[in-house]
């Protein structure tokens, strides 16, 4: 992968892979990460993240958020070996005022358990592709909670295991928009 700048090498090695090993992820591996989640930054330090974690094998949990997922997502994330289903608290405890940053807030816990996955070999890819109001039911998460992601995560597997298209975009060059195209000065629209 090409980078315009430097950039520590386990954000270049960082990929939401759809190819996932067989391999289990132990206990003490999938604690690490969610422990990663854990230290992540928060709005007044709130900690809206909330992770139900499901574990291949144990009991029908991960059944029950492949089955959350659209067809073309559940067609390559079921065979990872853990699915977790990510929420956000919406309000403030204190005050049950709406927190604006909670969705922030997880989206960067996750971002944080995914380096964390990559410094471990490990793979993590987060998908909107799922029924939040079919979560709210299967999972039980109670009202002041919004359904954020669904996160397969495993040991990347060979990208011959898949299906074409994903087989093809699998292999693809990752691409990002030039820094160009999203970082301004002070004004909106003129290049920094």
């Amino acid at each position: 992968m090409t980078t315009s700048h430097d950039l520590h090498p386990l954000l270049r090695q960082r990929r939401s892979t759809r190819a996932f090993s067989p391999r289990d992820v132990s206990d003490e591996v999938l604690l690490s990460m969610l422990e990663a989640a854990r230290w992540a930054p928060s709005c007044n330090n709130v900690q809206p993240w909330r992770f139900l974690v499901a574990v291949r094998g144990e009991g029908d949990g991960h059944g029950r958020i492949a089955d959350l997922l659209t067809p073309s997502n559940r067609s390559w994330a079921a065979a990872a070996p853990v699915l977790m289903l990510a929420a956000a608290e919406l309000n403030f405890p204190q005050t049950e005022k709406p927190n604006r940053h909670a969705l922030h807030d997880v989206g960067l816990a996750i971002g944080m358990l995914s380096v964390q996955a990559t410094a471990m070999g490990l793979a993590v890819h987060q998908m909107a592709g799922f029924s939040a109001e079919a979560a709210r039911v299967a999972c039980g998460i109670p009202e002041g909670f919004e359904p954020v992601s669904v996160i397969a995560l495993g040991y990347p597997g060979e990208p011959e295991s898949l299906p074409e298209p994903l087989r093809s975009r699998e292999m693809a060059p990752r691409t990002r928009h030039a820094q160009e195209s999203f970082v301004f000065s002070a004004n909106w629209g003129t290049a920094r």
